[in-house]
């Protein structure tokens, strides 16, 4: 079901990507069986939502459009707009438009930021209907084979309960009925493991137990209410690579792993949060 070459619009592939069977399982079956509906992904921020999109698409060649919805995103910037081309005005699709036309899958990242009126717009499109733009005289745009509507966010759709993210709408009940919902929570502590493994080969494995206990720590945390920022497996990666490299400044007297988890995450905290952070690393640590 993918494509033999790659073209422009195909993510890249990321090789020490490391996937998730039930989900890659999940995905596998909503595509195969012709994605006619939607597929909404929902987990906490950093668990990787969009990257398992971008990583199948990436294998399977499948060029995708990518849009972050925000509380502003109008539906113009989704379909297109006249613009001046050599002096003359013309039409020029938007990422939604070229999707359908092309057969593409479109991923719209954060769709709890979207305004529901601008969600409830999309109903027809999630559903397989042609896509109208009224601006071209009511041209109608057919869902090319191979096109996919998928959605991301960071709470199932009904409104954050937990006060954690900002601006997140309740979507209308209409428009979640159109989707698969799959759930995307943190890796499990073996999966990090494998990754840090493979990114940071040099990190002692009890320190790499450490800092996946880390992790685990701060994201429950977050998901309490506890702490405004968590700990994503894209900061992991990131800890890991820059203790690695500030390894050298032990022999100046400063702890690599420590000066590392600063840049990687606790500069973006809060100062009250920031001596939270550091009280977990030196129980964990010492």
């Amino acid at each position: 079901h993918g494509f033999a070459e790659r073209t422009p619009f195909v993510p890249s592939i990321d090789p020490d990507y490391q996937f998730r069977k039930e989900l890659l399982s999940d995905l596998l079956a909503w595509h195969m069986l012709g994605g006619i509906e939607g597929l909404y992904l929902t987990g906490p921020t950093g668990s990787g939502k969009s990257t398992l999109i971008t990583q199948v698409a990436a294998r399977l060649n499948i060029p995708v459009q990518r849009v972050t919805a925000h509380s502003r995103l109008e539906t113009p910037e989704l379909i297109g707009h006249y613009a001046l081309v050599d002096g003359s005005m013309s039409f020029t699709d938007g990422p939604l438009t070229t999707a359908m036309r092309e057969g593409h899958w479109f991923l719209l990242d954060e769709i709890d930021l979207l305004d529901p009126a601008t969600a409830a717009g999309l109903n027809g499109i999630v559903e397989g209907s042609p896509l109208v733009i009224p601006e071209k005289n009511g041209e109608m745009i057919p869902p090319a084979a191979g096109f996919r509507f998928i959605a991301t966010g960071n709470t199932a759709g009904s409104g954050d309960q937990t006060g954690l993210y900002q601006g997140t709408m309740r979507q209308n009940l209409a428009f979640l009925d159109r989707f698969w919902m799959v759930e995307v929570g943190y890796p499990e502590p073996e999966q990090e493991k494998l990754i840090l493994a493979k990114v940071a080969p040099g990190i002692p494995e009890g320190v790499k137990d450490g800092m996946i206990a880390y992790a685990t720590e701060v994201r429950k945390l977050f998901m309490a209410g506890q702490l405004e920022v968590t700990l994503s497996t894209r900061t992991l990666v990131r800890w890991a690579k820059m203790s690695e490299f500030f390894r050298p400044l032990a022999n100046q007297g400063k702890n690599p792993l420590y000066h590392a988890l600063e840049r990687a995450l606790t500069f973006r905290a809060e100062p009250e949060t920031r001596s939270s952070l550091a009280e977990i690393a030196q129980r964990i640590f010492g």
